[in-house]
């Protein structure tokens, strides 16, 4: 535990307090009751009291072991599977389109760029709904989100297959990327909430598996449906397939977060109890964060990793059909195996890889620094996948390799992203341990921003400079981002210091102000 988190704190009036500053309040003992699904819940470091809640001096405070211990092993697999399912349904869906775009064009008679577009807004809203989410799953815990957004992704899945006309049928996947990035934002957080950091990679590694091989696997789905069957069954599978991860998170999905912070204002006067839930719902509380450089720095390095992803995948019918002589949707369906097997085969090894390189340095130094888990997606980030990326584009621009190199990297790639993947994803739950929902948030919305950009640009781009130079520009972004990553190994800690050092400061100000008008009004 940092020293720091030992210094005496001062009670604060939420009169006085910024809107930044206000509650991360973790507080008395407490019990959630859901049915099967009770959980004791085990208070924290930090305390409070109900006329003066306050905010942690330290980012990076170290969670009571024994919280990690409330589930079995076998309960702790069951979040898992349900969550991994879960967060499958908003990456297949942003993919699982593109192999029948032509024929979304035929139906409302447009363009396949306009087309395009929706699937940009789709990535575009994907980034902005974690700012809600992950706020909300802090306040009202992380079952209760994934129920109504499950829900509601199912809802706007039927009324995206049944829309009559382009307007709705853009307002409706819109809606559908809302809801359906809560499950990737509440399921890492479940992940930190049940696993010890140094079993989290693991963890992380089988649950991303469910959002990166959705991504992979739907357009060959989408392929031999939209070969067969009208576009608008892909939206009904997807809709039932969600109806199944809604039974899922019903029956085996527990409260795993220690303490919903809704429970802590039990007893405060309504409207104390409506101004500091508002402020604690505010998504602006997500954004904030990005003061910490650390989490920027990683944030956008999840983004390369996430640009990269949608501008290999988004093209490969336009691309890889005139290039091999294509002619069906199923065909060209089949290249996306190739990254979807890559992250098949990651799952087993990349999480385990992040957790070793944690231990190891846990060894070397005796205590835990979040930012060494990023040392095990370096040389994947920085040399594997640029590489493999400028192999893969070139080889279709200048027409060498056959079939046979580009399917090798896209593979080699889907491998090596799941190196990568776990360690980014997990360190903002090591970081920032009692707020891992709200920093796993913004690093979601700067990586599907700069996805939904990605998935915009890349068809217009590679038609006015060539896969050859896409890719290149691709490998570029990915080196830029392992030199931001290596940047946050060496100075992270120093940088997270710095900043909470200057909120103490604040903090202080703001306490002396209360203190002076609470004497004030007793003069």
């Amino acid at each position: 535990m940092s020293p720091s988190h030992h210094e005496e704190t001062l009670p604060i009036s939420h009169e006085v307090m910024s809107q930044d500053d206000v509650p991360s309040i973790h507080s008395a003992t407490s019990s959630h009751h859901h049915g099967i699904h009770k959980i004791k819940q085990i208070p924290t470091h930090a305390s409070h009291s109900h006329d003066a809640p306050h905010e942690q001096y330290t980012s990076n405070i170290e969670v009571p072991d024994e919280i990690y211990d409330r589930l079995t092993d076998s309960r702790k697999i069951g979040v898992i599977v349900v969550v991994s399912f879960c967060s499958f349904l908003a990456p297949i869906s942003s993919t699982s389109i593109l192999a029948g775009i032509p024929e979304v064009t035929a139906t409302y008679h447009t363009t396949g760029d306009i087309i395009n577009i929706s699937n940009a807004l789709y990535m575009f809203f994907m980034g902005i709904s974690p700012c809600f989410w992950g706020p909300l799953s802090q306040v009202y815990g992380r079952r209760n989100i994934c129920l109504i957004t499950a829900v509601l992704f199912i809802a706007c899945s039927i009324g995206t297959a049944l829309s009559p006309n382009l307007a709705s049928y853009f307002i409706f996947r819109i809606l559908t990327a809302f809801e359906g990035t809560s499950f990737l934002t509440v399921g890492a957080a479940c992940i930190g909430d049940i696993y010890r950091p140094t079993e989290r990679g693991t963890a992380m590694g089988w649950f991303l598996s469910g959002t990166l091989i959705g991504p992979a696997l739907g357009p060959f789905i989408g392929g031999i449906i939209v070969t067969f069957k009208s576009w608008r069954v892909i939206f009904y599978l997807q809709a039932a397939l969600a109806g199944a991860g809604l039974i899922g998170a019903f029956f085996f999905l527990p409260e795993t977060i220690h303490q919903r912070k809704s429970d802590d204002l039990v007893g405060l006067p309504l409207r104390r109890k409506a101004a500091v839930m508002r402020q604690m719902c505010n998504p602006w509380r997500v954004v904030r964060l990005w003061r910490y450089p650390n989490l920027l720095m990683v944030a956008l390095s999840s983004s390369s990793l996430v640009w990269n992803m949608y501008s290999l995948l988004t093209p490969i019918r336009y691309v890889l059909n005139p290039r091999f002589n294509l002619t069906t949707p199923i065909q060209s369906g089949l290249f996306y195996l190739a990254p979807g097997c890559g992250y098949m085969l990651g799952t087993f090894f990349g999480g385990r890889y992040a957790d070793f390189i944690v231990k190891k340095y846990i060894e070397k130094r005796g205590v835990r620094i979040p930012e060494d888990r990023l040392r095990s997606a370096l040389p994947f980030m920085g040399i594997v996948i640029p590489c493999c990326m400028l192999i893969y584009g070139w080889s279709i621009e200048k027409r060498f390799g056959g079939v046979a190199l580009p399917v090798i990297m896209m593979f080699f790639q889907g491998v090596a992203q799941l190196f990568c993947f776990p360690s980014l994803n997990t360190y903002c739950l090591d970081v920032m341990q009692n707020d891992g929902a709200e920093v796993i948030a913004g690093n979601y919305v700067i990586r599907y921003m700069f996805g939904a950009v990605g998935s915009a640009v890349v068809l217009p781009a590679v038609t006015a400079i060539g896969v050859g130079w896409f890719s290149s520009i691709s490998a570029l972004f990915l080196v830029v981002g392992a030199c931001m990553m290596g940047a946050t190994v060496i100075w992270g800690k120093c940088l997270r210091d710095d900043i909470d050092q200057k909120r103490r400061a604040k903090r202080a100000v703001f306490a002396e102000i209360a203190v002076q008008e609470k004497i004030s009004e007793t003069a």
